[in-house]
């Protein structure tokens, strides 16, 4: 387990930022966003970040000015992510598709990949110098959508990062759009996936009508006043490195009885313990693990291939902060399986009802966490002629989100990457916890919980 925290700095010279528009007319129009987007929780940008080696083939080839091309090719089909959002009725979300289009950034830094190293994975040194943010860029109304950037690099390659607005699209849903970017860039003038809207498969029913429990939007937490607050201006930002040897020693400390278990099941148990100690929670107070689960390409949930809304619930498991910490680690696990499984299209249906009965109530609250896993999201297939990306993902966490994602470090060892941010102290506490928890064996045994 090793933790990007290089001191590694390096300069970037800027243009002025630039607006992008559909390079073709596009509809004037207002368009719904659905009740599963339309949640206060997302209300956020979401930063995305691309290191691209470079490719002999591709000399004389300008990575800006290709991608900034082929980005006002793609916006011709994905037109509302050129427009802004307003409000209706009730703070119901909606895009009003104006062409005034996304902000684009040209940029030169004086470094190269091989520089980088193992910084080539979210929380890169200088990420705010290779994702500007522009004054006022990033309001959730009335602002550009997306926010993007591409930095030469002077080995010939080029970092490409991008900030969404998540109320537009989850994850898959701008890969979707990346790799469109990609395809025009390499002279397609057709997206091979055309984009589908319809987000009013994902609107509530009428009438509304909640049918299941859903804790990660219940205001349980913190009431013994013990849980830090998350504020965004004063956390540390880090990610986290697991190997096969990482892996291999928590999978050891687990019961046969347990049955099979995912590394994302493992990881997200073991990080969402070690921080829950680091916190020093009251024993007594309620903490929550939410899982971040897509609907995209299951089975049941008619969801469009095309279709780029959000398109995930994120069901959680609820315990005492006692509890987790006294338990081994298989505890956690039992958990983290729990929430997976209350997946389901009734959930799916009761989360949109939920949204419009209760008024977008947030699951973002201090003794939630959750944890999203981008290790198949397709990004890594993401190609805009120079190659495949060294890495391509989330560019850090978000308050309380962290990300799970793929990554290859210096020494060609595959692994995991988590992304995650803490106050200060607590990520202090949270490192040595993740080292002594890797390091020591622990006996196995479970206490039952009446939560």
């Amino acid at each position: 387990m090793a933790s990007s925290s290089s001191p590694l700095v390096f300069s970037v010279k800027r243009c002025d930022p630039e607006f992008v528009r559909p390079t073709n007319p596009t509809p004037r129009e207002v368009k719904q966003l659905s009740d599963i987007d339309d949640q206060e929780g997302l209300r956020f940008q979401l930063p995305v970040i691309m290191f691209s080696p470079n490719n002999p083939l591709m000399k004389g080839k300008d990575p800006v000015k290709v991608i900034r091309e082929a980005l006002g090719k793609a916006l011709v089909y994905y037109y509302p992510f050129a427009g802004r959002l307003i409000e209706g009725d009730n703070r119901k979300l909606m895009v009003d598709c104006t062409g005034e289009g996304v902000l684009f950034i040209e940029a030169d830094a004086d470094t190269t990949l091989e520089d980088l190293g193992d910084a080539i994975q979210p929380m890169c040194p200088c990420f705010e110098e290779l994702l500007y943010d522009v004054p006022g860029s990033g309001g959730i109304l009335g602002s550009p959508l997306i926010l993007s950037q591409v930095t030469r690099l002077r080995c010939g390659g080029f970092i490409f990062a991008l900030r969404l607005n998540h109320t537009m699209s989850d994850g898959p849903g701008l890969i979707q759009f990346v790799n469109a970017i990609g395809e025009m860039a390499q002279g397609l003038s057709v997206p091979s996936l055309l984009p589908i809207w319809q987000r009013e498969l994902l609107n509530a029913r009428n009438p509304p009508r909640i049918t299941r429990i859903h804790h990660e939007f219940e205001n349980l937490t913190n009431t013994k006043g013990t849980l830090m607050a998350m504020d965004e201006n004063n956390l540390v930002h880090r990610s986290f490195f697991f190997g096969p040897k990482e892996i291999r020693a928590l999978r050891s400390r687990l019961p046969a009885s347990l049955g099979a278990c995912s590394t994302f099941e493992v990881l997200t148990a073991y990080v969402w313990r070690c921080r829950t100690i680091a916190f020093a929670a009251d024993p007594d107070e309620v903490v929550l693990i939410s899982c971040v689960i897509s609907m995209q390409g299951k089975r049941g949930f008619d969801l469009p291939p095309g279709y780029y809304g959000n398109a995930f619930v994120t069901p959680a498991s609820i315990t005492k902060a006692g509890m987790l910490c006294k338990n081994p680690l298989e505890y956690a696990i039992r958990l983290v399986k729990k929430a997976k499984a209350e997946m389901s299209q009734e959930y799916v249906k009761s989360v949109a009802d939920l949204m419009v009965i209760k008024g977008r109530p947030s699951f973002m609250h201090p003794g939630n966490y959750m944890v999203s896993d981008v290790t198949r999201d397709g990004s890594g297939e993401i190609d805009f002629g120079w190659g495949k990306p060294v890495y391509i993902g989330p560019a850090r966490a978000i308050s309380i989100i962290s990300f799970c994602a793929r990554f290859r470090n210096s020494k060609g060892e595959e692994g995991n990457v988590i992304l995650i941010c803490l106050p200060p102290p607590v990520m202090e506490r949270f490192e040595r916890e993740l080292k002594r928890m890797t390091e020591e064996a622990e006996p196995v045994r479970l206490i039952t919980s009446k939560l």
